[in-house]
């Protein structure tokens, strides 16, 4: 008997239920984040962030410094939005308003190539990744000084 040929069978059966599984398929981490999202979104929705004693994650960064981060409004930015109140989200964070419908196609892109059975993962060039930085310094020194 073949011991090594064996397990060297167990590993291909193990190999291939593996990728059959559907927490590997490419359309799980997508939909995953998707439900999340409206769990949130949900719960968001009924939860005043602009009122004190909720449930809602404190910005560690402004805990520790007392700064905006360029992140933080952006609770309060979608709870207005989802109620439609667009100058309240504007005023709370612009730099995120303005990049949402980016990060939304993004989401959307990444969630049809899972249901394509393909994977995607977004790449920035390097120049890219230094402009993204750039406006987030940019806006979290802004917002702060203002």
């Amino acid at each position: 008997m073949n011991t090594a040929g064996s397990s060297e069978a167990r590993a291909e059966g193990a190999a291939a239920s593996a990728r059959r599984s559907p927490l590997r398929h490419p359309a799980t981490a997508p939909s995953a984040v998707l439900v999340a999202g409206a769990a949130g979104a949900v719960y968001l929705y009924r939860t005043d962030p602009h009122d004190p004693g909720h449930l809602l994650p404190q910005c560690p960064f402004r805990m520790l410094t007392g700064l905006l981060c360029p992140a933080c409004g952006g609770t309060r930015m979608v709870y207005d939005l989802m109620h439609g109140h667009f100058t309240e989200a504007w005023l709370d964070n612009r730099a995120l308003l303005l990049a949402a419908p980016y990060a939304l196609i993004l989401l959307g892109r990444w969630a049809w190539e899972g249901l394509r059975g393909r994977r995607w993962r977004p790449t920035l060039s390097p120049r890219a990744q230094v402009v993204v930085l750039a406006v987030a310094v940019t806006w979290t020194v802004v917002r702060n000084i203002v």
